[in-house]
């Protein structure tokens, strides 16, 4: 249903272009995503678990890594399951108010990953670079405020985009073409002035991201030049190799958002955009889960605990 003001017809619903293909292969789609969400869905919530039950798990760190879990569940529940029927329904509509809820919520877990990221990036630092001074400096109320303040830069990031993209006026266009309402495809269909949009997208989105990313550079680095002075051979294989897979992870999903997001919008491809859109919302919580969890000795340890009884038993 769509409401005439003036000579506008306001749209009141969006449709969700997604991936257009054949059936066939909307199948193969529908079947990937499922199975990458539930390993995301099954290992965050596991992960998150095991943390919560291992008293060895109950460090800055672990306190950290459980927090990323979390926002890794909830920005990929935001949209993957809407996604997941639009493959299967010839319905692909959201609401205007719903497409308002899913990108603000969206905006919100992503911006605070980020800010997570960069906590988790200064844990590794004091840990490697000071560790004397570790649990000192990593309290647990410092822990607390770092995630209260990455929960709030978040939400006030979200809330000023989702502010400004939601009091433009959307007139006749409304079919969005990406898999979920993301601020560029949506600022597409505008009928007014998106001009401060593009700008705040461009300049305060995108210095949140490289802030974000310098400051985990600049960790990283430090901690580099500390894992060369170590001695061991061994311990500083490990740790460079640890530090390395936390900076590709680091490097893949800001590199991404900052690619989307800065770009000018004469530059703007919605096909490009999807397909890089796939990395940092599905991709980067799967790949998550394998450097924090799977190629963590305390994680698997702990697992095992806590299966071996129900093995044992059956």
């Amino acid at each position: 249903m769509d409401f005439i003001v003036g000579n506008y017809t306001l749209v009141t619903e969006f449709i969700l272009l997604g991936f257009p293909t054949c059936p066939e292969l909307q199948i193969v789609l529908f079947l990937l995503f499922l199975t990458l969400y539930s390993m995301i869905l099954m290992g965050n919530i596991g992960l998150m678990m095991l943390i919560r039950v291992d008293p060895h798990l109950q460090t800055p760190m672990y306190f950290l890594l459980s927090n990323l879990s979390f926002v890794d569940l909830c920005y990929s529940s935001v949209f993957v399951p809407k996604m997941l029927v639009n493959f299967l329904s010839q319905n692909m509509s959201i609401s205007y108010h719903g497409c308002a809820l899913q990108f603000y919520f969206f905006c919100t877990f992503t911006d605070t990953e980020s800010f997570i990221l960069v906590a988790m990036a200064y844990d590794r630092y004091v840990a490697i670079c000071n560790p004397l001074l570790y649990m000192a400096v990593m309290s647990q109320g410092i822990c607390i405020w770092l995630i209260i303040l990455s929960y709030f830069g978040g939400n006030m990031s979200s809330l000023m985009h989702t502010s400004f993209a939601f009091i433009l006026k959307y007139c006749d266009k409304n079919i969005i073409n990406h898999f979920f309402c993301d601020l560029p495809p949506l600022l597409k269909l505008s009928c007014t002035d998106t001009s401060l949009n593009e700008w705040l997208l461009s300049t305060y989105g995108s210095s949140v991201e490289i802030i974000c990313f310098i400051v985990s550079i600049v960790s990283y680095f430090y901690i580099l030049l500390s894992v060369l002075k170590i001695r061991s051979s061994t311990g500083r294989k490990k740790t460079f190799s640890t530090c390395a897979s936390h900076l590709t992870s680091v490097a893949i999903y800001q590199g991404t958002l900052l690619f989307v997001y800065s770009q000018s919008s004469y530059l703007y491809s919605p096909n490009t955009d999807k397909i890089i859109s796939v990395f940092y919302t599905i991709i980067i919580p799967v790949l998550n889960l394998l450097i924090y969890s799977l190629r963590n000795k305390d994680v698997k340890d702990t697992a095992k605990k806590v299966l071996k009884p129900k093995i044992n038993s059956s």
